[in-house]
């Protein structure tokens, strides 16, 4: 792969022309959006009337944190996992994984293409002492037992990538975009000044348009040439297809008043973040999600990510995080749109943990280190484990498939859709819903720093 290289000294920066957005004559300071509220609840929506290619008329992308295969999934029986790592070119059993770390795990771009090194993936431990301490566990199956019954149940996918080597932002915006505009990173910006902010307006870290001003992402162009920009973009997105065809959609997450705004990633695309009308027609309290799935409010598809304290972010209660997304899938069962949806639970990049397989390299961005991808749907194959190849762009490629619009970029174009998941001729399954652990010994919203990179 490729390394970038970093351009120096510049005094006016644009964009890349592929995510189309304009020059400033200052990177390092620029013009944010102020606040804006999320609308109340989505419009109601028959989506029965929809010509679709499965009879899926509902789609639910749930986007978790921070987790591998092999730290996940690696001991479920008939997938490709592992108990047994490579550390430096040497064997090392992974440890039972705690339920809280006490840390974060490094998990930056640079720190990614460490891990993997050249494919060998071996350097994990290489990364920090905490990487060292705590990249190398997994769960046993009576540790995440949600999880495990679903995959048991329904469908997991054990040949699914992150869509980057790197951190949460780049993956998130493939999330809605199959693409990242370009950066492999993070937004930089400075603690200081966003614990100020907090204080003063009880404001959340932001990485999109509402960033502060003097925030800043390197985006790179086709020759690996990287400059420095607001993380503010204007490329195409699902969504915009999804609203050229007359489909309804949805992002719920937490709002700039909750810790974890910062996956709020249309946040990061203006001509949807400066809309005040498009902004709250589409963008909703993920504490809300579980009324209004039960109130039949869903529209066609749903993107859903969480609150930092429920995320499954290591530094947080999994138990706890695992209550959550339980929560999120009994609402959907309990919904009537259960027996028309097909529910995608993934986890957004590795989190520094292990993971043996090599991923392909499409591209200068990834595929990224492996993560798990579960689906649940009536329509979902009964305790099958799918090696199709995948990562996010393969979800998008799912919607555009089935609710026939176009693609975005060359990632969905050459995804395949996941359609190994589903056997369609089956009489549709009950919905069953499982119940909240009780056996959690974290604290639910601990005492954390507020200011996570994710």
């Amino acid at each position: 792969m490729r390394g970038p290289r970093v351009l120096r000294g510049v005094a006016v920066v644009c964009l890349l022309a592929a995510v189309g957005a304009a020059c400033d004559e200052d990177p390092f300071r620029w013009d944010p959006l102020p606040p804006a509220e999320y609308g109340t609840a989505p419009e109601p929506f028959d989506a029965s009337r929809l010509e679709t290619l499965t009879p899926i008329k509902h789609v639910v992308f749930v986007i978790k944190e921070n987790r591998t295969f092999d730290h996940m999934f690696g001991l479920f029986p008939g997938a490709d996992g592992v108990r047994i790592g490579m550390d430096r070119g040497e064997p090392r059993p992974l440890t039972r994984a705690l339920e809280t770390l006490p840390t974060d795990i490094k998990h930056c771009y640079t720190c990614a293409l460490q891990a993997w090194n050249e494919g060998r993936m071996d350097g994990f431990a290489t990364i920090s002492e905490a990487a060292d301490r705590y990249a190398y566990t997994q769960y046993l199956p009576e540790d995440i037992p949600n999880y495990w019954r679903w995959a048991s149940e329904y469908v997991l996918f054990d040949n699914f990538f992150a869509s980057a080597h790197g951190p949460s932002f780049p993956n998130h915006l493939y999330t809605i975009a199959a693409q990242s505009g370009g950066t492999h990173e993070n937004p930089a910006q400075d603690p200081e000044l966003l614990r100020e902010r907090h204080e003063r307006t009880g404001l959340f870290k932001s990485w999109g348009c509402d960033a502060l001003d003097t925030a800043w992402v390197n985006v790179y162009d086709s020759e690996g040439v990287a400059k420095r920009v607001a993380p503010c973009f204007d490329f195409l997105t699902e969504g915009d297809l999804l609203t050229r065809a007359g489909i309804p959609w949805a992002y719920y997450a937490a709002t700039q008043w909750q810790n974890g705004y910062i996956w709020s990633a249309y946040s990061a695309v203006r001509h949807i973040r400066e809309d005040p009308e498009v902004w709250q027609a589409h963008m909703f309290p993920v504490d809300d999600f579980v009324e209004h799935a039960r109130a039949g409010l869903l529209p066609p598809v749903t993107w859903v990510t969480p609150r930092f304290e429920v995320s499954d972010h290591p530094e947080y209660s999994m138990c706890h995080g695992e209550n959550w997304t339980t929560r999120i899938v009994n609402a959907v069962m309990e919904s009537p749109h259960w027996e028309d949806t097909a529910i995608f639970i993934t986890w957004d990049d590795w989190g520094g943990f292990y993971d043996h397989v090599p991923p392909p390299q499409v591209d200068d961005f990834g595929f990224g280190i492996r993560v798990p991808l579960i689906v649940i749907s009536p329509y979902a194959k009964e305790g099958y484990v799918s090696s199709e190849l995948g990562e996010f762009s393969s979800v998008l490629r799912f919607i555009e498939d089935n609710f026939g619009l176009t693609q975005l970029t060359h990632r969905d174009r050459e995804a395949t859709p996941l359609l190994s998941a589903f056997d369609f001729s089956q009489e549709p399954r009950a919905p069953e819903l499982l119940p909240l652990r009780t056996d959690c010994t974290g604290p639910k919203f601990p005492t954390a720093r507020r200011y996570q990179d994710g």
